[in-house]
C-alpha cells in the first residue's frame, strides 16, 4: 500500500465524523468537542461554586451563626472564589475559544490538537483534588482565594493538595494559551488579516500574552508558600527575615492582569454581539483593538492598588492611584464605542442582545466603584469591607458571567443547528437582571457603612440590606436553573436554524451550515468571503 493510500485510508478512518461513544470525549482532538468539554465543565462547576455562595448568603441572612461554623464558612469564600475564577469564567472562555477561533479564522482546527485534549483532561483532576480537600480532616483552604500567608501557612494536611491542584490548573491555562497564539498567527485563512480578525479573535489572543505572563508569576508565589510550609524556607514568614507583604506584590503581579484575562474575552463577545443586533458596524474598530492592548499593558503596572493599607511609600501610592484612574480610560473608550454602535441603530432585542446590553450598563457600574476604589484615600476607609465585594461582583457576575450567558444564546443555534425557546431566553435574562442587583447593590451600603468582608457573623446594623442580599442570592442562583433547561431543551430540538442564523450577523462562522459540521473549512475560504464577512 503506497504512502497516499495509507493516508486515505486514515482520512477514511479519522475525517468523516467523531468517534462511537466514551471514545469520541476521552480521546478527541477536534476543537468544537474539547469546546464543548470545556462548557459543560465550567456549567457543572458553576452550580458547584454557585452552591458555596449560597452556602455563604444562607449563613449572612441573619445575625449570628446560624448554619456552618466559622472555619467552613471561611472554607467556602475560599473555595467559592478559586472554582468561579479557575473553573468557570477561565473554562468557559477556553471552551469558547476553541469552538469558535477556528471558524472565525476560517481554519480547519486549532494548531496544537493533541495538546488542546490534555490542556482540557488536566482541570477535572485538578479540581477533583481541590474539592477533596473538603473531605479531609483539616479542611479545605481557608486563608481567602488570595492565599495570603501567614494564615494559609496555618492551614492543615490539605494545604499541598491545593496548591498542587492550582499548578495544574496553570499548566491547563497555560497550554492553552499556547494554543491559541499559535492558532491565531499560524491557521489563519489567506486574505484573513490581523485587522480583519473579529474582536472575539483580538481580544483571545491579548488575553493568552497576559495568561502566559503572568500564571507562571502565581506558581512561583504558590511554590514559595510551599517551601515554608515543607521545606523550612522562609519566604514570606517575618520570623525566618522573610515578608509576607512580598506575597502580596507577587500575587497581585499575576492577580491584576487575571482580573482582565477574566474580562477581555467578555469584551469580544460583546463586540460581536451589539453589531449584530445593532445591524450596524461595530464603531471605531481600531480604537477597540488599540485600547484592549492599552488595558493588557497597564494591567502589569497597578497590581498594589489592592495593597494600599500595607504601608507603602507616599511616592508608590500616587503612582499607583494614577495609573490605576489611568486603565480606566482605554475602558471607557469599549464603552463608548459600544454606545455609538448602538446610536441610531436598527436594534432588536434577542436574548443575547438583552444580556450584552446588561453588560454594558452593570458592568459600567462596577468600573465607577473600581474609580472610587482607585483613590488611595478613599480606599483605606473601603478596603476589606463589602464594598470591595460589591464591586468586582458587579464587573464579574454582570460582566464576565453575562458575556458568557449571552455567547451561549448567540451561537448555541450555530452549534446545534437549533433555535432556543426565545420567551424562556428573556425570562432568564429579567428574573438573573433583576436579582443580580437585588444580590450585590446593597453590599455597597454596607461596605460604606463599614462591615468587613469574610466574616460570617455581623453586628445588628447590618441586617436588613444581608437578608436583602440573601434573598437575591437565592433568586439569582434558581434562576440559572431556567438556563440550563434553555440550552438542554435546544440541545434536544427546537426550530431549525438558518447557516445565517441571525440577519445581518458578519462573521465566517455565519458562513457554515447550522450545526457547523464536525470539520469546517477543510478547504480554506475565498478571499471574497472574507472581504464580505470581516469586521
Amino acid at each position: 500500500m503506497s504512502y497516499s493510500d495509507t493516508a486515505h485510508h486514515g482520512d477514511d478512518h479519522d475525517h468523516h465524523g467523531p468517534a462511537p461513544g466514551l471514545k469520541r470525549w476521552l480521546y478527541t482532538t477536534n476543537h468544537k468537542d474539547i469546546g464543548t468539554l470545556y462548557l459543560w465543565f465550567s456549567l457543572l462547576m458553576f452550580f458547584i461554586g454557585g452552591a458555596m455562595a449560597l452556602i455563604i448568603r444562607a449563613e449572612l441572612f441573619q445575625p449570628g451563626i446560624q448554619i456552618v461554623d466559622p472555619m467552613f464558612f471561611n472554607s467556602m469564600t475560599t473555595m467559592h472564589a478559586i472554582v468561579m475564577i479557575f473553573g468557570v469564567v477561565m473554562p468557559a472562555f477556553v471552551g469558547l475559544a476553541n469552538w469558535m477561533i477556528p471558524m472565525m479564522l476560517g481554519a480547519p482546527d486549532m494548531a496544537l490538537p493533541r495538546l488542546n485534549n490534555w490542556s482540557f483532561w488536566i482541570m477535572p483532576f485538578a479540581f477533583t483534588i481541590m474539592l477533596s480537600t473538603l473531605f479531609m480532616d483539616s479542611g479545605g483552604p481557608a486563608g481567602g482565594w488570595t492565599l495570603y500567608p501567614p494564615l494559609t501557612l496555618q492551614m492543615g494536611d490539605s494545604f499541598a493538595f491545593v496548591i498542587f491542584a492550582i499548578h495544574f490548573m496553570g499548566i491547563s491555562s497555560v497550554m492553552g494559551s499556547i494554543n491559541i497564539v499559535a492558532t491565531i498567527f499560524n491557521m489563519r485563512a489567506p486574505g484573513m488579516t490581523l485587522m480583519k480578525m473579529p474582536l472575539f479573535v483580538w481580544t483571545w489572543l491579548i488575553t493568552a500574552y497576559l495568561l502566559i505572563a503572568t500564571i507562571p508569576v502565581f506558581a512561583g508565589a504558590v511554590t514559595m508558600l510551599l517551601t515554608d510550609r515543607y521545606f523550612g524556607t522562609s519566604f514570606f514568614s517575618a520570623a525566618g527575615g522573610g515578608d509576607p507583604v512580598m506575597f502580596q506584590h507577587i500575587f497581585w503581579f499575576f492577580g491584576h492582569p487575571e482580573v482582565y484575562i477574566l474580562i477581555l474575552p467578555a469584551f469580544g463577545i460583546i463586540s460581536s454581539i451589539i453589531p449584530t443586533f445593532a445591524r450596524k458596524p461595530l464603531f471605531g474598530y481600531d480604537s477597540m483593538v488599540y485600547a484592549t492592548a492599552s488595558i493588557a499593558f497597564l494591567s502589569f503596572i497597578v497590581w498594589a492598588h489592592h495593597m494600599f493599607t500595607t504601608g507603602m511609600p507616599l511616592a508608590a501610592e500616587l503612582f499607583f492611584m494614577f495609573s490605576t484612574m489611568m486603565i480606566s480610560v482605554p475602558t471607557g473608550v469599549k464603552v463608548f464605542n459600544w454606545v455609538a454602535t448602538m446610536w441610531k441603530g436598527a436594534m432588536t432585542f434577542e436574548t443575547p442582545m438583552l444580556f450584552a446590553i446588561g453588560f454594558v450598563i452593570m458592568f459600567t457600574i462596577g468600573g465607577l466603584s473600581g474609580l472610587m476604589l482607585a483613590i488611595t484615600p478613599a480606599d483605606i476607609q473601603y478596603h476589606g469591607t463589602y464594598f470591595v465585594v460589591a464591586h468586582f461582583h458587579y464587573v464579574l457576575v454582570p460582566g464576565a458571567i453575562y458575556s458568557l450567558i449571552a455567547a451561549t444564546y448567540y451561537w448555541i443555534p450555530k452549534w446545534t443547528g437549533n433555535m432556543y425557546d426565545e420567551k424562556l431566553g428573556k425570562i432568564h435574562f429579567w428574573t438573573s437582571t433583576i436579582f443580580v442587583n437585588v444580590l450585590f447593590f446593597p453590599m455597597h451600603f454596607v461596605g460604606l457603612a463599614g462591615m468587613p468582608r469574610r466574616i460570617p457573623d455581623y453586628s445588628l446594623q447590618f441586617a436588613d440590606w444581608n437578608m436583602i442580599a440573601s434573598i437575591g442570592a437565592f433568586g439569582f442562583g434558581f434562576a440559572q436553573l431556567l438556563f440550563v433547561w434553555v440550552v438542554v431543551k435546544c440541545v434536544r430540538g427546537g426550530a431549525k436554524a438558518t447557516d445565517e442564523v441571525w440577519e445581518g450577523a458578519v462573521g465566517l462562522e455565519w458562513t457554515v451550515a447550522s450545526p457547523a459540521p464536525y470539520h469546517t473549512f477543510e478547504t480554506a475560504p475565498s478571499r471574497q468571503l472574507i472581504d464580505k464577512n470581516h469586521f
